[in-house]
């Protein structure tokens, strides 16, 4: 009698435990699909921010207080974001955060956290007014308004190729879910990784630097961030050669940021040939992406342009 009892409670303890376990999984995963939520929609505002669209609050905004305050409280706003954004990311705070965050929330907290910095930057932003350049000309205008796109969408498409939610955190807390355990992703090196380490940073200093009208709060707000993304990607790379021995051969073998138009000659060749865009091997690739550019200039220049005559119209 006495051993059917405690098989009993032995049986209840573990069918609460197993409630419980479910209860968990279940409360992470929805805290890492809001913890996206909130980011895909701060990523959607930071478009309109920095290109001074739609949003009630952009980069040049109306100028509220003394340059020199504004100057101060925008490095600050910038230097927190920096500083969440790499000490988080770094793999000796990882380990002394586990002990307080689960790990299958890690990645959504360091997501729920960034876009909480990022929020409280445009929130307390200070436009400071001036103008350093401002092109006139319809056909350039849409030209940078074009790449200015363009930097947006390679950054976007840059995730996804490597992993989008993996990045995000959402793969972490649906393998939970499931009851599976994380495997980490593998390294590759698909589409523009071919050409350059980090086409997902090339498309942030797209997105920051092509604008038809450089305020000197826009210049400032480049020069910041370009200046930190110089610094992450040492201390990324440092990360990605402790992870993965196959970095260090693709670090010598591919530019950081820019695409090297011809292959380098002499370069040690291991297995696989080291070549440039305009290499035979990759002419199709080549015409494929001038042809993408082209229809994506064509059409950032049309939308400009009804942009423009909607304004004009009085349509907004």
């Amino acid at each position: 009698m006495t051993h059917a009892i405690a098989h009993a409670r032995s049986e209840m303890f573990a069918e609460r435990q197993n409630e419980i376990s479910i209860v968990r999984r279940v409360c992470a995963f929805l805290y890492g699909t809001v913890s996206y939520a909130i980011f895909f929609g701060t990523f959607l505002y930071a478009i309109g921010f920095v290109g001074n669209l739609v949003v009630p609050k952009s980069m040049d905004s109306t100028l509220e207080g003394p340059l020199g305050q504004a100057l101060l409280v925008n490095i600050a706003l910038l230097g927190l974001f920096a500083l969440q954004h790499s000490v988080m990311a770094q793999p000796t705070f990882k380990r002394w955060w586990t002990k307080i965050v689960p790990h299958p929330v890690e990645r959504s907290t360091y997501v729920l956290f960034s876009s909480a910095a990022l929020l409280l930057l445009f929130w307390q932003w200070q436009p400071m007014g001036g103008i350093i350049w401002e092109v006139q000309n319809s056909l350039g205008r849409g030209m940078l308004f074009s790449l200015f796109a363009g930097g947006w969408l390679l950054v976007l498409v840059s995730t996804f190729l490597i992993n989008h939610f993996d990045l995000f955190g959402l793969r972490q807390v649906y393998l939970y879910l499931r009851g599976k355990a994380y495997t980490p992703v593998k390294f590759r090196t698909p589409g523009p990784y071919q050409y350059v380490r980090h086409p997902l940073y090339t498309g942030w200093l797209l997105a920051f630097w092509a604008t038809p009208t450089m305020t000197v709060t826009h210049l400032v707000f480049a020069l910041v961030t370009t200046a930190y993304i110089l610094i992450a990607i040492q201390l990324e790379e440092r990360d990605l050669l402790a992870a993965h021995e196959e970095y260090d051969e693709y670090r010598r073998q591919v530019p950081m940021l820019l695409p090297r138009l011809f292959g380098k000659e002499g370069e040690e060749q291991t297995g696989k040939e080291v070549s440039g865009i305009f290499s035979k091997e990759r002419i199709e690739e080549v015409v494929g992406v001038v042809f993408i550019v082209a229809s994506f200039f064509l059409t950032g220049w049309f939308y400009y342009n009804l942009y423009q005559g909607l304004r004009d119209s009085g349509a907004f």
